[in-house]
């Protein structure tokens, strides 16, 4: 089992990725495989709209979304991380996820996930309402810590500090080993994933 982490902070080696590593430790303990993807410095280009990702399998902006949605539908479980700006995600990874869920969400169904955050002080609680919503409407377990999933410092050795927060962070990590082991071993006895319905879309203005 592999466990893909993306790291959307423009710091690849900052505070998010301190607390993507404490997850992905805890679950290597658990022998499950882990990657910390950096998404970058350069610019991601936000969803156009255009829907031709439905017709093409992938989205008409060639760039880090393309080369990195097959690794992660083909990945068991998913984390999303990223410092809070303005009590929100930050930008590069709300236009990451905005195109990777608009072209792959039904690839993505049934892989647990979850996110979380780096902050000075405040506004990571709105920020992490913001990117579960993600998860929500595309039939993805969340999993969940024993806290809000954040840490707190401006720098590294600052959230090295937060031992509350780190804490956190490696209850997301076993709680996350134990969804995919007892998703595994529901489909050794059979137990697969739902079969979605067809949708219905309902417009409230006719």
């Amino acid at each position: 089992m592999k466990v893909i982490l993306i790291n959307g902070s423009p710091h690849e080696k900052g505070c998010t990725f301190r607390a993507l590593t404490e997850i992905a430790n805890t679950l290597n303990f658990s022998h499950i495989e882990t990657e910390i993807i950096h998404l970058g410095t350069e610019a991601i280009a936000g969803c156009r709209g255009c829907a031709a990702c439905r017709k093409l399998g992938r989205c008409v902006i060639d760039d880090v979304v393309n080369k990195l949605s097959p690794k992660l539908c083909e990945a068991d479980g998913l984390v999303f991380g990223s410092p809070v700006h303005y009590a929100a995600a930050s930008g590069a990874i709300t236009s990451f996820m905005d195109r990777l869920f608009y072209s792959s969400s039904a690839a993505l169904a049934g892989k647990p996930a979850c996110a979380v955050f780096s902050c000075r002080r405040g506004g990571a609680s709105a920020a992490f309402d913001q990117l579960n919503k993600y998860f929500t409407i595309s039939s993805m377990p969340i999993v969940a810590g024993q806290y809000w999933n954040m840490v707190h410092g401006n720098t590294p050795e600052e959230v090295e500090q937060d031992l509350e927060g780190l804490q956190v962070m490696r209850s997301l990590g076993r709680n996350m080993a134990w969804l995919l082991q007892c998703i595994e071993a529901g489909k050794e006895k059979g137990i697969h994933f739902p079969e979605k319905e067809a949708p219905m879309r309902t417009n409230f203005i006719r």
